[in-house]
């Protein structure tokens, strides 16, 4: 049974920076993907940012590259998400998601997804 557990949300001013993790157990991902997605009320689930967890290659999306940076701890099996010069428009619920694929951007090749955690953006 895999479970990626989100932490480090929160509420912070704009121009803040957040780190969010997740933890992963129940099987390592040395093979395969790991990525950040977040909703905001009333709109659909967004891609962020991938890393190949063998290589640490990465992928971000135009809006948040610059601002966000993903890496990975290989020896603790955790995904981290750092968020500087953080906007009002970020709010949203930040998900992290596992792939079975090498490497994903789609929410539908993810197969394993986290709780959640709520990160606010004050103006």
């Amino acid at each position: 049974q895999v479970q990626l557990v989100e932490s480090g949300g929160g509420l912070v001013q704009a121009g803040g920076s957040l780190r969010l993790s997740c933890a992963a157990s129940g099987r390592t991902f040395s093979s395969y993907a790991m990525g950040w997605f977040r909703q905001a009320p009333g709109k659909e689930r967004e891609f962020l940012a991938a890393i190949r967890w063998s290589d640490a290659y990465t992928y971000y999306i135009d809006s948040v590259k610059g601002r966000f940076t993903i890496s990975r701890d290989y020896a603790k099996n955790t995904v981290y998400l750092q968020m500087d010069s953080l906007k009002p428009e970020d709010t949203a619920v930040y998900y992290c998601a596992g792939s079975d694929y090498t490497f994903a951007i789609l929410p539908s090749e993810y197969n394993y997804w986290g709780q959640g955690t709520q990160v606010t953006v004050s103006s």
